[in-house]
C-alpha cells in the first residue's frame, strides 16, 4: 500500500475514490495495528511531506480511536491497551509531540487531536503521567507554533464528555491552568497563541474547581479572563465573553463581587459591539445569568415546600441589571438582517431570547420599561423598530404576573391584528409570533365571543400573504386551536362556530399547485391541530373530510413517476407524510366511525408503502397510520394483515433503519392488543424478529444465547425496553397461548434485569429505568395472560420478579411509570395467586414501603395513585386471609 496515495485519496471530493481509501486504510489496520499507527505517526511528524498528506495522517490517526458507538469506541481503545507494544506506544506518542512544534498549523492541530484520543485512554489509567507536564513546558519555553498547538491540544483533552477522563483531569487542575492562563494573558503579544489558550480555558473550566474556590487564584483567572474581553481581537474577545458564561453557569455563587466590580460594565459594553460574533456572546451571558436565577429560584421554592433548609444562594443579578439591560438589548432588537433565514442566529435573536429571559427572571418588574420601548416604537416609520416594538411586547408573555399582563393584552390585540397588515413582512411575522405568544402563555386574556373570531380570521389572512409568514401565523392557529379546545369529548367548544371556515381556508391554501411548498407543510399542520382538536358537533365535517384527505393521497401516486430530482422527492415525501398525519388523526377522531373508509385508507398506504423509495420518511407516518386504524377497528382490522404484514416484517427486521423498527415495534403492540387471540397466528413470527432484534438466537423457543442489555451493536438502546414492553402486549392479547414463549422471554427479563448503572454512570441511569419499566410491562401482561388457568407456569419465575420489586423499592428516584407497573405487577401476582402461594413474599416490610410511597407521593397522577392503593387492597388480602400460610 502507497500510503502517500491512499492517504492523498482520502480527501477527494469523489466519493468512490474516498470510500475505496478508507475501506484500505481500515484493512491496514485490522492487519498490523502497530505498523499502521507507527507508518501514520511518522508520516504525520514528516517535515518534507506534503500539508495535505501529513492532515490526512492525523485524521487518520484520530479516527482509529473514534466511534460514535460507546461499545465500538471501547472496542478501539482496548486494542490500544492491549495490543500495542510499550515502545510501540512510545514511539508514536512522541512523534505526536514533536508534531506540535511543525511550523504546518494544520499538522500541530491534527497532532493535537490524536494526542487528545490518546489521552482519553490513558490518562484515567494513570498512564502518559508526563502528558500534561509537556504540554504546560510548550506553553512556558516554546516557540509561537508550539505553544499554540500544545494549548489547543489542552482544550482538546478537556472538551471530553467522558465522565471517567473528567474526573481524572482534576488531578492535573493546576497544571493545565499553569498552561492557559499563561497563554491568555494580556502579556502575551500573539493572538493565535492567546485565542487558543483562551479557548482551551473555556474549555477546561469544569476541571479547576479547586482552584477557582481559593480566592486568590479566582481574582487572577477573573482578571486574565475580563482583560481578554478589551483585547482588540474578535475571536479572543468572543471566546472571553463565552468563558464568562461558562463561569456564570459553574459559579454563580461566587460571582456577586465580580459582577459588581466589572462584569455589569464590562457586558454592556460587549452587547454594543459592533461585532455580531463578540455582541451575540455578551448578550448569552445574561442569558446565562437569568436561566442560572430561574433555577436557583425554582430550586429554592421546592426546598421551602418540602421543608428543607438547604436553600440557594440568590444574588438577584438580573432584577438589579434589569434596568441598564433591558433597554440594551432591545435596541440590539432593531438591528434585525433582512435577509437573515429563519434559522440564523444573529445578535438581533439572541437580544430577542435573552428579553424572554429577563422576563421570566425579573417578572412584572420588566414590564414597565418594555411598554415606553413599545409606545415609543410601535408607530416609528422604521421597520426595524417597530419590528422589535411588536417583538419586545411579545417576549414578556411569560414572567409578569398574569393579572399584570392582561389588560395589556386585551389593548395590544386590536394593535397586533393591524400591524399584521404592516407595509413590512418582518413586522407581520413578527405580530403573528407575538400573538402566537399570547395565546399559548395568556389564553385566558382572549375572549372566545368577540376577538377569537378576528384573530382567526386575521391569521389566516397573513398565512395567505406571504410564505415567510407562514411558520408564525401557523403556530398562532394551533396554539389556539390547543387553547380553545375545551375538555376531550366535548360536544361543543369555541372553534366550532369557526372550524367549516378555517378547513376551506387551509384546504385552498393547500390545494394551489404554485404554493410555496413550506407555505403547504404549515397549512397541514395546522389542519391537523384542528382535526385533533374537533368539537363532537364538528366530528360531521371531519368525516366529510376524509374524503378530500384520502382522494389527495390519492393524486399523489401518479406523481412518483414525475419525480426528477432529489427535491421533487422530498417535496413529494413531504406532501405524503402531511396528508398520512391528516389521515390518522381523522381516524383517531372519528375512532369506529372511520370503519366505511377503511378499505381506502388501506389500499392507499399498501400502495405507497410498495412504492416508497429506502431511507424515505413516508413509511414512518404510515405505520402511524395503520396503528391508528388498528385501534379503530380492533378486531375488524383482521382482513388487512395478510397484505400488510410482510411490510411489518421487513420493518422489523431492518435494523439499518432504527427510527422505521422502532415504529414497527409500536406497531405490534398496537396490532395485537387490537386483534387480541387473532394476533396469534402472527405471533410466532413477530417474537421471533423481536428476539432478534434483542440478539437472541433461538431454536423452537428452547435455546436462548446470552444477550447484552448493556450496550448494543445494532439498535440503540432506547429500543430495548419498548420490546419488552411488546411482549406483555403480545401475552395479554394472546392469553395463555403465550405459554409457547414463556420460556424464553421470562429468561431475556431476567436478563434485563440484572442490569445495574453503577453509581457513576449517569449516562445509563435514565436507559436502566426505562429498561426497568419494561421489564415490569412485560411481566404485568404476562401475569394477566397465565392467570386464566395457567397461573402456576409463573412458579419458576416469581423470586426473581420479587428481586427486582426490591430493587426498584430501593431506588428512591425511580420513575412513575415504573412506579405505576410495580404495583401494577405486585397487584397482578397476588391476584393471579388469590390463595397465599407467596404470602411471606407479601409480609416483607419493604413491600408496605414501596406502596405506602407510590400512594402518598404527591407528584404523581391520580392514575399511579389508584394503581397503588388497589395493589394495597390485593396485598390486604393475601395478608388478612392467610395469615398461617408458609410460602410454597
Amino acid at each position: 500500500m502507497d500510503v502517500n496515495q491512499v492517504l492523498e485519496c482520502t480527501l477527494s471530493p469523489d466519493t468512490s475514490t474516498r470510500q475505496n481509501a478508507e475501506q484500505q486504510l481500515t484493512h491496514a489496520a485490522e492487519i498490523d495495528f502497530s505498523g499502521y499507527l507507527t507508518t501514520l505517526a511518522h508520516e504525520l511528524a514528516n517535515e518534507q511531506a506534503q500539508p495535505h498528506i501529513r492532515t490526512a495522517a492525523g485524521i487518520a490517526l484520530k479516527n482509529a480511536f473514534s466511534s460514535r458507538e460507546y461499545a465500538r469506541l471501547r472496542e478501539v481503545q482496548e486494542r490500544w491497551i492491549n495490543q500495542i507494544d510499550t515502545n510501540v506506544k512510545n514511539s508514536v506518542k512522541g512523534l505526536a509531540l514533536q508534531t506540535l512544534g511543525s511550523r504546518d498549523g494544520r499538522a500541530g492541530q491534527s497532532a493535537g487531536q490524536f494526542i487528545a484520543s490518546i489521552a482519553a485512554i490513558e490518562i484515567p489509567r494513570n498512564e502518559w503521567p508526563e502528558l500534561m507536564a509537556a504540554l504546560v513546558e510548550n506553553v512556558g519555553q516554546g516557540g509561537e507554533h508550539l505553544k499554540q498547538a500544545s494549548l489547543t491540544t489542552i482544550g482538546y483533552i478537556c472538551e471530553t464528555d467522558d465522565a471517567q477522563l473528567r474526573e481524572s483531569l482534576a488531578g492535573y487542575s493546576n497544571q493545565i491552568l499553569t498552561a492557559v492562563v499563561q497563554g491568555a494573558r494580556k502579556e502575551e503579544e500573539n493572538m493565535e497563541v492567546r485565542n487558543a489558550a483562551i479557548t482551551a480555558l473555556s474549555d477546561c473550566l469544569d476541571f479547576i474547581r479547586s482552584n477557582f474556590d481559593n480566592e486568590g487564584e479566582r481574582n487572577y483567572i477573573m482578571q486574565v479572563v475580563c482583560e481578554a474581553t478589551q483585547s482588540g481581537d474578535v475571536r479572543i474577545e468572543a471566546g472571553a465573553y463565552g468563558c464568562l458564561n461558562r463561569i456564570m453557569g459553574l459559579y454563580y455563587d461566587k460571582m456577586s463581587f465580580y459582577m459588581e466590580k466589572a462584569l455589569y460594565g464590562l457586558t454592556i459594553i460587549g452587547m454594543k459591539n459592533e461585532e455580531e460574533d463578540v455582541g451575540k456572546l455578551a448578550v448569552e451571558f445574561w442569558c446565562t445569568v437569568c436561566e442560572e436565577e430561574i433555577a436557583i429560584e425554582d430550586d429554592n421554592q421546592m426546598a421551602h415546600a418540602e421543608g428543607s433548609g438547604e436553600m440557594r444562594q440568590y444574588y438577584h443579578f438580573a432584577k438589579t441589571a434589569a434596568v441598564e439591560v433591558v433597554p440594551a438589548l432591545m435596541q440590539l432588537m432593531t438591528r434585525q438582517d433582512e435577509d437573515a433565514a429563519d434559522e440564523d442566529y444573529n445578535v438581533s435573536r439572541a437580544a430577542y431570547q435573552c428579553l424572554q429571559l429577563f422576563a421570566q427572571a425579573v417578572g412584572s418588574d420588566i414590564v414597565p420599561t418594555v411598554l415606553g420601548f413599545v409606545e415609543a416604537n410601535l408607530a416609528d416609520p422604521d421597520w426595524h423598530k417597530r419590528d422589535a416594538a411588536v417583538s419586545a411586547f411579545g417576549a414578556i408573555m411569560e414572567g409578569p404576573k398574569e393579572a399584570h399582563l392582561e389588560p395589556l393584552v386585551k389593548q395590544a390585540l386590536p394593535l397586533l391584528m393591524e400591524k399584521l397588515r404592516d407595509e413590512a413582512v418582518q413586522v407581520r411575522d413578527s405580530a403573528a409570533y407575538a400573538i402566537g405568544r399570547i395565546s399559548d402563555q395568556l389564553p385566558e386574556a382572549i375572549d372566545p365571543q368577540t376577538e377569537l373570531p378576528a384573530l382567526i380570521e386575521a391569521l389566516f389572512g397573513g398565512l395567505s400573504s406571504n410564505p415567510k409568514m407562514a411558520g408564525s401565523c401557523c403556530w398562532a392557529l394551533m396554539n389556539l386551536a390547543d387553547k380553545f379546545a375545551g375538555e376531550p369529548g366535548c360536544q361543543q367548544n369555541a372553534l366550532s362556530p369557526h372550524f367549516q371556515g378555517s378547513v376551506t381556508a387551509l384546504l385552498q391554501v393547500t390545494e394551489k399547485p404554485d404554493v410555496d411548498n413550506q407555505l403547504r407543510m404549515a397549512a397541514y399542520e395546522v389542519l391537523n391541530t384542528f382535526i385533533t382538536n374537533a368539537a363532537n358537533d364538528c366530528l360531521p365535517i371531519v368525516a366529510k373530510l376524509s374524503d378530500v384527505i384520502i382522494e389527495r393521497l390519492e393524486n399523489t401516486i401518479p406523481m412518483q413517476h414525475q419525480v426528477v430530482s432529489v427535491e421533487d422527492r422530498l417535496t413529494l415525501e413531504e406532501i405524503q407524510t402531511s396528508l398520512t398525519s391528516g389521515v390518522l388523526n381523522i381516524i383517531q377522531r372519528l375512532e369506529g366511525e372511520i370503519k366505511p373508509q377503511a378499505d381506502r385508507i388501506m389500499n392507499i398506504l399498501l400502495q405507497m408503502l410498495s412504492s416508497a423509495g429506502q431511507k424515505s420518511s413516508v413509511p414512518d407516518a404510515i405505520f402511524a397510520a395503520v396503528g391508528g386504524l388498528a385501534n379503530a377497528l380492533e378486531e375488524d382490522f383482521l382482513k388487512y394483515m395478510d397484505s400488510f404484514v410482510p411490510f411489518l416484517y421487513n420493518a422489523l427486521g431492518n435494523q439499518d433503519e432504527p427510527g422505521l423498527c422502532s415504529m414497527a415495534i409500536g406497531l405490534v403492540s398496537d396490532i395485537t392488543r387490537s386483534l387480541s387471540e387473532k394476533s396469534q397466528p402472527y405471533c410466532d413470527s413477530f417474537m421471533n424478529y423481536l428476539l432478534n432484534n434483542l440478539r437472541v438466537s433461538v431454536s423452537k423457543y428452547q435455546f436462548l444465547t446470552r444477550i447484552n442489555f448493556q450496550q448494543s451493536t445494532s439498535l440503540s438502546n432506547q429500543f430495548k425496553p419498548a420490546i419488552l414492553q411488546c411482549f406483555g402486549d403480545i401475552a395479554q392479547a394472546i392469553g395463555p397461548y403465550f405459554e409457547t414463549y414463556l420460556s424464553v422471554v421470562a429468561t431475556v427479563l431476567q436478563q434485563a434485569a440484572n442490569v445495574n448503572p453503577g453509581s457513576d454512570a449517569y449516562d445509563l441511569y435514565d436507559y436502566v429505568t426505562s429498561l426497568r419499566e419494561g421489564i415490569m410491562d412485560a411481566w404485568s401482561g404476562i401475569i394477566l395472560a397465565m392467570k386464566q388457568g395457567k397461573a402456576q407456569l409463573l412458579t419458576p419465575y416469581v423470586e426473581s420478579i420479587f428481586q427486582l420489586l426490591s430493587i426498584v423499592a430501593q431506588d428512591h428516584h425511580r420513575s412513575e411509570p415504573l412506579a405505576r407497573s410495580a404495583m401494577g405487577v405486585i397487584g397482578d401476582l397476588a391476584d393471579a395467586f388469590p390463595h397465599g402461594d407467596y404470602i411471606n413474599y407479601y409480609r416483607n416490610e419493604w413491600i408496605h414501603q414501596l406502596i405506602k410511597e407510590v400512594r402518598q407521593n404527591r407528584d404523581f397522577t391520580s392514575r399511579t395513585v389508584e394503581t397503588a392503593r388497589w395493589a394495597r387492597e390485593q396485598v390486604k388480602r393475601q395478608t388478612a386471609n392467610f395469615q398461617g400460610v408458609q410460602m410454597s
